[in-house]
């Protein structure tokens, strides 16, 4: 497929952008401890515009300390910060890219511990439905201030070399909380209606138009619908659009929803249908005369070339796909699609790492995002034979670096197919996007000349009789069974041979365990039209809410009126029955399929061979501690880069 369209440059103002492709700002918590761009944040920026992005707009700028929303955000509130924001734009020109700069106010979307021990601070003082942290409502001359603080750091933006700005006024930060009826409250000039809620955004543009001169392109981020029962709708933003051009900007980039907002919308996941959000761009670009970029889990060249050619916006952000393959422009350019690092949309490593983890980002598939800085992988110093034992996500990710640095690999897998515990992962609705990274894997290995031995497990007598330099222990977990009367009987089984196809499914069902394997084993029995009941041991639900996965899993649970039991304690299976205690009362339920799903322990037994033979190996993924594939990708990968 040619992807003429998204090869055209376009203007936005008098800034020519080379193609289509834009970074989005995403935060990252890259930069230094003092707020300023250091080696980590401008090296993984400057690799993205070495992959032919045309226009990078750099992550989340505050400007003012007490609008940070991430510890090491970057500041740009005082003339001090100017020089290390510059080296961010002298980066991305030298790869013929532009640069612009997001200029942010976390509002309420903070903790005081980030803003120095500060309130924060808002329109209305009503508190954020994530951190429930108190808030305090801005006065009048707050406001102002604010106003021009958002003028002063685009003057300081423009200073440090960057070719626009981006006014952050979406997601639920300050500038999205003046706009929502959900967030503000005020009666006074800055509130009560449509156009007392838009008046802030109106003057931000205006001050920060007023001080960067006519011709500074200002791009504005905005939300097209909250999607919040009490929040402003695409209508809203419809009518507002045209103002917004008019108080000054250039572009506008059309994202969608808040922290609020049910699922996460803002940072769609697996269960959101790719490019979803493009018939929202294109209900704005019909009310301006400036370029409107698109936005929301457009995961490959092709839906970005479908949406331009069809007019629905004039250039496309490619965000978490960037985290996953930092050359995703420049091999669609060279018309290598099938190349590209897929992003499935986990979430894993980006978004939740940063809201509910506080880390900083990374991405699960792609260990190299945020270690760019680090330097080019280099070449071992003495090439080795190298096997790797077991073909899952740890494994394959091993092989692959290990193959890079020039050793000689063969990886060794005892199952029919390569996967390992993404092939189970996979088969839950909305997951089979796991395969799509498994497929580009084994094609990357083929084409380095790695060896995938099928049907082959390894015992002491093969490493014995060739002895490698070096073993990469990649076998996985089995699952655990407890001592419960029953589980031996005809109608258990376990849940990951379940979602392998071994076992017919049938209902009613009852799953033992409530983590996200026995989630996501309801969620494909339910699929199927199979009443199913999730028994949990621990009192809690383990698969927190918080997680845009796990939103998507208990709604699909609630919306099919199956259930999940927290406090269950089973204490037997019969051939038709399970029997467990609940609040101290004993309960029976009736089940023509029992699935267990009650955790996993390491399959180490290779581990006393290769110690007992003195042979090198290093341990990756569940063999050592079972986890999620994040963890299992870049240990892999780390292992790799030991050899």
């Amino acid at each position: 497929m040619k992807f003429e369209h998204l090869f055209e440059p376009v203007a936005i103002g008098k800034m020519i952008v080379p193609n289509r492709a834009v970074m989005p700002a995403m935060g990252s918590a890259y930069a230094t401890a003092d707020n300023k761009a250091g080696d980590k944040l401008v090296a993984y920026l400057e690799r993205r515009a070495r992959g032919g992005v045309g226009l990078i707009i750099a992550e989340i700028c505050a400007i003012d300390p007490r609008g940070r929303a991430l510890p090491n955000e970057l500041g740009g509130w005082s003339d001090d910060f100017i020089p290390a924001l510059a080296r961010i734009p002298e980066a991305v020109h030298r790869h013929g890219a532009k640069a612009a700069i997001q200029l942010h106010h976390a509002g309420r979307e903070t903790l005081p511990n980030i803003i120095d021990g500060a309130v924060p601070e808002a329109p209305s003082a009503i508190p954020s439905v994530i951190y429930r942290q108190p808030c305090e409502a801005m006065s009048l001359e707050r406001i102002a201030e604010i106003i021009e603080a958002y003028a002063a750091a685009a003057g300081r933006a423009q200073a440090a070399g960057f070719d626009a700005v981006e006014i952050h006024g979406a997601h639920g930060y300050l500038i999205s909380q003046f706009l929502s009826p959900f967030t503000n409250h005020r009666e006074d000039k800055y509130g009560g209606d449509d156009a007392g809620r838009s008046r802030f955004l109106l003057e931000v543009i205006a001050a920060v138009r007023k001080k960067t001169g006519p011709d500074f392109p200002i791009i504005v981020r905005v939300s097209a619908d909250e999607i919040i029962a009490d929040g402003y709708h695409l209508e809203f933003m419809q009518a507002l659009a045209p103002k917004l051009v008019a108080a000054g900007v250039n572009a506008i980039h059309a994202s969608l929803g808040a922290y609020s907002t049910p699922g996460f919308l803002n940072v769609a996941s697996m269960d959101t249908e790719t490019g979803f959000n493009l018939f929202r761009a294109r209900a704005i670009k019909e009310t301006v005369n400036v370029p409107v970029i698109g936005v929301g889990r457009i995961s490959n060249p092709a839906i970005a070339e479908g949406a331009l050619a069809r007019g629905d916006a004039d250039l496309i952000a490619f965000g978490r796909p960037l985290l996953a393959d930092p050359d995703f422009v420049k091999k669609a350019k060279e018309g290598r699609p099938a190349d590209i690092r897929p992003c499935i949309a986990c979430n894993q490593g980006c978004i939740e790492r940063l809201l509910l983890e506080m880390d900083a980002m990374t991405c699960s598939f792609n260990p190299e995002c945020g270690e760019e800085f680090r330097g080019e992988l280099q070449p071992a110093a003495k090439r080795k034979n190298v096997w790797v034992v077991g073909a899952g996500p740890a494994g394959l990710q091993a092989a692959l670096v290990a193959a890079g640095r020039g050793h000689q690999v063969e990886v060794f897998e005892q199952n029919a197919a390569p996967g390992g515990q993404l092939l189970p992962a996979s088969a839950p609705p909305h997951k089979e996007v796991l395969k799509d990274w498994l497929a580009w894997i084994q094609a990357q290995l083929a084409a380095s000349g790695v060896p995938i031995h099928l049907v082959k497990k390894i015992g002491r007598k093969d490493l014995e009789a060739k002895r490698p330099d070096a073993v990469i222990l990649a076998t996985g977990a089995d699952p655990c069974t407890p001592d419960v009367p029953g589980l031996n009987s005809p109608q258990v089984v376990d849940a990951r041979a379940l979602l392998l196809g071994k076992s017919v499914p049938a209902g009613p069902a009852v799953i033992l365990g409530g983590g996200h394997v026995g989630m996501e084993t309801a969620d494909f029995l339910i699929n199927q039209g199979i009443a199913v009941t999730i028994l949990e041991q621990l009192t809690k639900q383990p698969v927190t809410t918080q997680t845009v996965r796990g939103y998507w899993l208990y709604k699909r649970l609630r919306r099919s009126r199956n259930r999940l039991i927290t406090g269950a304690r089973v204490v037997e299976v019969t051939p038709n029955e399970v029997r467990y205690i609940h609040e101290e009362q004993e309960v029976t339920l009736p089940a023509k399929m029992v699935v267990t799903a009650l955790g996993a322990r390491p399959n180490d037994a290779l581990k006393t061979a290769l110690e007992e033979l003195n042979i090198f190996y290093i341990p990756v993924g569940d063999v050592k501690k079972p986890r999620r594939f994040l963890e299992a990708v870049h240990e892999g990968h780390r292992a790799g880069l030991e050899l």
